[in-house]
């Protein structure tokens, strides 16, 4: 029976001062939406090196959605070596390396998920997770990525909004990459490295799902002209439409106790109700953004 939503655990998690990272997203493909348009997640884990899992983040990060990438291993059989996706974050060295500001920095967005390289990626001397302002009108930035792996990696590339607009590669493979690149900016965006193989297709490891060699950063910010913000009006319906299913689903198809037989442990009289609330408050949420922005909705 549904006795929760993955939104309620994350309320709880944050009651108590903890991280919320959605697993192998997107999937399900339903209430990551909440979560994410509710300021509820606090990072993502890709958990391969796929065009599904790359295009879903592209889309909440296009439309303003800051939202870190993680990796995390996922270890269901025993082929599965413990570490084969993981997360760097970077801690400042005038903080303490603990396990608490590891955490600060994960959800400052300094991250880069791996499934074996490192990845170094600056933006006019800006780092992973940060913010670069430029005045209004944009300018000329200075881009730089270096990759390097145990494994032999083919290509490095920076990809803006989803777009590769430089990249680098060695056919035969290679231990390190390094990328230097001026673009051009005229308005609000974001950038972020990310070293596979050959065109960035995947290079399996030999673990039963044959996850990719690849590594990504979480993207860094360009502002012009005043406060960062993306929308795509078709993204912002296309969570729509994700979130009505999950409401559909919670009304029609979950199996529930009769309300009578059971006292639920939320305290609250009414249960369905209590389960549609986060969905209810993720549309909210995003109607608020387009009445802000003045886009019709």
């Amino acid at each position: 029976t549904l006795e929760t939503a993955l939104s309620h655990w994350a309320d709880a998690c944050h009651a108590q001062g903890g991280t919320v990272i959605i697993p192998h997203f997107p999937n399900p493909n339903c209430e990551p939406a909440v979560l994410v348009t509710t300021g509820r997640a606090d990072a993502l884990e890709m958990a391969a090196c796929g065009l599904y899992q790359h295009r879903e983040y592209y889309r909440y990060l296009n439309c303003g959605y800051r939202v870190p990438l993680v990796g995390g291993t996922d270890k269901m059989t025993s082929d599965v070596p413990v570490g084969i996706y993981r997360t760097y974050a970077y801690v400042p060295e005038d903080e303490e390396f603990n396990y608490e500001n590891w955490c600060r920095a994960v959800r400052a967005g300094r991250t880069i998920v791996s499934g074996g390289p490192i990845l170094r990626f600056a933006v006019n001397g800006a780092g992973i997770g940060d913010t670069l302002p430029l005045p209004a009108g944009g300018g000329t930035v200075e881009v730089e990525a270096t990759a390097e792996s145990i494994f032999p990696i083919h290509t490095l590339q920076i990809v803006q909004q989803g777009r590769v607009v430089a990249a680098t590669e060695e056919a035969k493979g290679a231990r390190r990459l390094h990328l230097k690149a001026s673009l051009k900016v005229d308005r609000h965006t974001w950038l972020a490295a990310r070293c596979g193989g050959p065109n960035y297709t995947a290079v399996p490891h030999h673990d039963g799902w044959r996850r990719g060699v690849f590594a990504h950063t979480s993207p860094i910010y360009i502002a012009v002209g005043g406060e960062w913000w993306l929308f795509d009006r078709d993204t912002a319906q296309y969570m729509l439409t994700l979130i009505e299913g999950g409401l559909a689903y919670i009304r029609h198809t979950a199996p529930q106790h009769t309300p009578s037989a059971v006292t639920p442990h939320h305290g609250e009289e009414d249960h369905l109700a209590y389960l549609e609330r986060p969905y209810q408050e993720a549309i909210a949420a995003i109607h608020r953004r387009m009445h802000q922005l003045g886009v019709e909705h």
